[in-house]
């Protein structure tokens, strides 16, 4: 069985690096005594991927990964043994059966919701809200990429599907994936720029909401925009 399990994290393991969310899942899955599937060889290592990334201080109410276990478990059972055993900052929230062709949890990621908000005296001077009203309303809105070995300049415009104002906060859908991913602090770091202002450091409070796939339907053969968890079903007892 192939399990995508939908998880919280929040607290102080917001500040934990997603190699060690990995490791952190590897640990409680065995003292919950889950029986998931090993690779073959000289190194067995659990089945498991997981979706998009996190970034590091970021909390998320819709994370995901993918496991496959060799003995049949109920959606319920998976999610109380595996909480019973987990630490306050990660906890499982939903567990779907994937179909047997399904494409995995990292390929199958489109895009991110989120909600960002300023920490208390950190938002930009002025009238942010108009400003950035104003801001969106532009054609293009671009920024410098950098890594370690090139620096390019992207159009974010070209990732943000969707976005609206809240009190003191943005909500906002971005491209997420391989093909075209926009990261939610470069999305207000350009904001910043755009003002001619410098954002403080740790300026940003990020809340990822959901993470998305595209799904074709078969009648109208229009694309839909899911939540992972959907391309699953629930186990009962």
């Amino acid at each position: 069985m192939k399990l995508r399990v939908k998880f919280r994290k929040y607290g102080a393991l917001k500040f934990i690096s997603h190699l060690d969310v990995m490791r952190f899942f590897q640990k409680a899955l065995r003292r919950a005594e889950i029986d998931v599937a090993y690779t073959t060889g000289f190194s067995p290592h659990q089945i498991m991927s997981f979706a998009a990334p996190l970034g590091l201080g970021q909390e998320s109410n819709g994370e995901y990964v993918d496991i496959e276990v060799n003995t049949p478990i109920s959606s319920q059972d998976f999610i109380e043994r595996f909480n019973a055993c987990s630490a306050e900052g990660i906890e499982v929230t939903d567990v779907r059966l994937l179909p047997e062709k399904a494409v995995g949890a990292m390929a199958s990621v489109t895009a991110a919701e989120y909600r960002i908000r300023f920490r208390e005296g950190r938002a930009p001077v002025g009238d942010w809200q108009y400003a950035f009203e104003q801001f969106m309303s532009q054609d293009e809105i671009l920024f410098e990429k950098k890594t370690k070995k090139s620096t390019s300049v992207v159009n974010l415009k070209e990732g943000i599907l969707d976005w609206r104002l809240e009190e003191n906060c943005v909500w906002c859908i971005l491209s997420t994936g391989s093909v075209l991913n926009i990261r939610p602090d470069a999305f207000l770091e350009a904001f910043f720029a755009y003002l001619k202002q410098d954002m403080p450091q740790n300026a940003l409070l990020i809340t990822r909401e959901e993470t998305y796939g595209k799904i074709t339907d078969p009648v109208t053969l229009e694309e839909k925009r899911l939540p992972l968890a959907d391309f699953g079903i629930w186990v009962a007892p």
